[in-house]
């Protein structure tokens, strides 16, 4: 996932963040497509709006979320983020460990924003906001999964998701809309949406069937650890100590919160 985020930074000096997020779900849209082929039966009305809304708190996820790693660090935008999951696991059992939980991921959030908000109060609300569509997704995600068609649910959506969206498309860039004509540009926008968008989801899917919610948004653990190493790797970029203080602490949050999980299966 974190990988394909690299790719896309590389892509914000020719076009938009939410340029590239819409040409990752179009992409990530293609490959469904052609896998998938989904039956009339995945277009009837009910689980059309299913999919649909799954779908779209999914794009928007991603929109926000390049706009925010525009402006911070790939692993501090994606702690501030996982917020989301967060809170959809201590939501899911408010037990006293749970609440702990909250509290500690909040801190560590507290810290990342104090250093980041006066140098890109943007990119906290962006990362903000990507945060609770993460909660979105991982909601309608297993409703989607539960229903027993995530894969085709989750292509018919991306498409639902890929029309309503392509309005982005003319916010363009510093060259405007130009450099969708190069090849080279398109192939790593696909590229990206395998990596970021088919890859992860369709293995969310996979997971989503099997267990709850709260054990999902606590397998998701390790993701602001990975960001960060990817960004350090790829992208030079290095946390300050609060920043890797904040990370620390939002992985220690979900961490806790693992001791307990749900029962296996739909919730």
């Amino acid at each position: 996932m974190y990988l394909g985020a690299a790719l896309a930074v590389g892509l914000f000096d020719r076009l938009s963040p939410s340029v590239v997020a819409v040409l990752r779900v179009v992409g990530a849209t293609i490959v469904l497509i052609l896998w998938r082929r989904p039956g009339r039966a995945a277009w009837r009305r009910d689980r059309l709006l299913r999919a649909a809304g799954f779908g779209l708190a999914t794009a928007l996820m991603n929109v926000a979320f390049y706009e925010a790693i525009a402006r911070l660090p790939l692993g501090t935008a994606v702690a501030i983020e996982f917020c989301g999951p967060v809170a959809v696991a201590a939501l899911s059992s408010r037990r006293p460990r749970d609440v702990v939980a909250v509290v500690l991921a909040a801190a560590g959030v507290a810290l990342i924003a104090d250093v980041r908000w006066s140098g890109s109060p943007s990119g906290v609300l962006w990362a903000l906001a990507a945060a609770a569509l993460w909660a979105a997704y991982i909601v309608l995600g297993k409703r989607v999964a539960s229903a027993g068609n995530g894969f085709d649910d989750l292509a018919v959506g991306f498409v639902v998701a890929s029309v309503l969206c392509s309005p982005l498309l003319l916010l363009g860039g510093p060259a405007g809309l130009a450099p969708l004509a190069d090849p080279v540009v398109v192939l790593v926008a696909v590229g990206v949406g395998v990596a970021s968008s088919v890859v992860p989801y369709v293995l969310d899917q996979v997971v989503l069937r099997r267990v709850g919610r709260a054990r999902f948004a606590v397998l998701l653990a390790l993701l602001p650890a990975t960001a960060t190493v990817v960004g350090l790797v790829a992208l030079g970029q290095l946390p300050n100590v609060s920043e890797g203080v904040g990370i620390a602490a939002v992985i220690a949050a979900v961490g806790l919160r693992s001791r307990d999980g749900d029962p296996v299966g739909r919730t």
